[in-house]
């Protein structure tokens, strides 16, 4: 028998929180989740920095994993047979969803930033490069390795795998909306998944839903928007990120300016000269990060060590509600007011911004240009949700944006009875009510 047709002797099954089994079966999905390339997804958090907020979202990049490659593997259960699907695509959909964030680093996106660096761009590498997962999916037929990457890169011929992975109504949505609910323990990400996917059908370029389940989308796309303002952009976990992002900002300027590190650092020095390799990368994980940052607290360097102290014992700024772009004057009167008290601006007052477009429309042409989500109605003729649905259409192309300014209220109260502290104090409280980043 082929590697590719390769049945386990027996099912393999991960108990899972979010849908109660995943089923594995497939010879090469098994290796593949054998390799030291997927099992370090289990040292990377799924949420980042969101775990000191919600002290429960302590989830990794391994648990969404698998859950992608579960609802994959019931979507295509149900495509069996039906027009439209090619089931030799089966085994292709079932390794890209597996390995579909294999490339995502230590805190994700806040690493990503700093760096300039692309989970997607590191996930095709991995799957092409020297490592254990190529190995795996080249002796599954030559090429297939660059088909898997090609899907995860949306470049893959065949539209509808791809859109399984990623689309508007992707597998990977439909994991992370349940499964970051589950464990923050907010009630905002769940949705009928079940009956999502009963009610999807196969068509060409992408998967369709059938009208009937149209509430059932509705639901989906309201627990996206909820999860976005309330998990995945609230204001505490920022916080947490802008000082992850600045003990990263400071390292690098510290290295660039010969700064003699107690502990010198060694794992981000490709980072840092723009030289890293996949193996420098494969390195790097959560554990890793936290082992400096611990040491780093003993530094010489005062904004390094402070800002390091601050991150492993949750001692995060304060914020208030401030868009610099409108407010132009009292952000550079802040600036100077902070070199003044001897604070550094650079690393301890941090505007930051989150914006999300929960559901687009289809815009020909535009820059990140979105598939939209059709209903196959009775008369087998595609609409586009919004063009249907009153609640879809109320947000949809609607990009909510949200500003806020992180500052350490500590390090002003020590200094309280300067007047250049009180007059920042003015211009903080003159915006809106300081919040605690509790």
């Amino acid at each position: 028998m082929a590697y590719k047709d390769e049945q386990l002797r027996e099912e393999k099954v991960f108990k899972d929180p979010v849908h109660r089994y995943v089923h594995v079966r497939d010879r090469v999905i098994w290796d593949l989740i054998g390799t030291p390339e997927f099992q370090r997804l289990r040292r990377i958090k799924q949420l980042g920095t969101s775990n000191l907020t919600f002290h429960g979202a302590e989830h990794s990049r391994f648990n969404h994993s698998l859950g992608v490659y579960e609802v994959v593997r019931r979507i295509i259960y149900n495509f069996n047979d039906r027009p439209n699907w090619d089931n030799e695509e089966r085994l292709l959909c079932l390794c890209a969803a597996l390995l579909h964030d294999l490339g995502h680093g230590p805190f994700s996106h806040s690493f990503e930033k700093v760096f300039k660096l692309d989970h997607e761009q590191f996930t095709q590498k991995i799957i092409l490069g020297d490592t254990g997962v190529n190995k795996i999916l080249e002796k599954v037929g030559q090429g297939f390795a660059q088909d898997v990457a090609d899907v995860i890169g949306k470049t893959y011929a065949n539209k509808l795998v791809v859109s399984l992975i990623s689309s508007q109504i992707d597998a990977d949505r439909m994991d992370y909306l349940q499964r970051d609910a589950y464990f923050t323990g907010v009630s905002y990400g769940h949705f009928d998944m079940e009956r999502i996917l009963r009610v999807m059908r196969p068509m060409e370029e992408q998967v369709v839903i059938k009208s009937t389940g149209m509430h059932a989308v509705e639901d989906y796309i309201m627990s996206r928007y909820q999860m976005y303002w309330q998990v995945y952009f609230h204001p505490v976990t920022r916080s947490a990120e802008v000082i992850l992002t600045k003990i990263l900002h400071r390292v690098k300027h510290l290295f660039e300016n010969n700064y003699a590190f107690k502990l010198r650092p060694a794992h981000f020095i490709t980072l840092f000269t723009d030289q890293v390799t996949l193996k420098d990368y494969l390195r790097l994980d959560e554990a890793i990060v936290h082992y400096y940052f611990q040491l780093w607290q003993e530094e010489e360097d005062e904004i390094l060590s402070d800002l390091c102290e601050r991150f492993m014992n949750r001692r995060l700024f304060k914020y208030i509600e401030f868009n610099p772009n409108h407010m132009i004057n009292e952000w550079m009167e802040l600036h100077q007011l902070f070199q003044k008290v001897g604070i550094n601006p650079d690393y301890y007052l941090v505007a930051d911004s989150s914006s999300d477009l929960p559901y687009d429309f289809y815009r020909p042409g535009e820059e990140g240009e979105r598939v939209p989500i059709y209903l196959l109605m009775e008369n087998n003729e595609l609409k586009e949700l919004s063009r249907q649905s009153d609640i879809v259409e109320a947000i949809s192309g609607k990009k909510r944006t949200d500003h806020k300014l992180y500052f350490p209220m500590d390090m002003l109260m020590e200094q309280w009875e300067n007047n250049d502290v009180k007059r920042i104090m003015t211009i903080l409280n003159g915006q809106g009510v300081v919040n605690d980043a509790e």
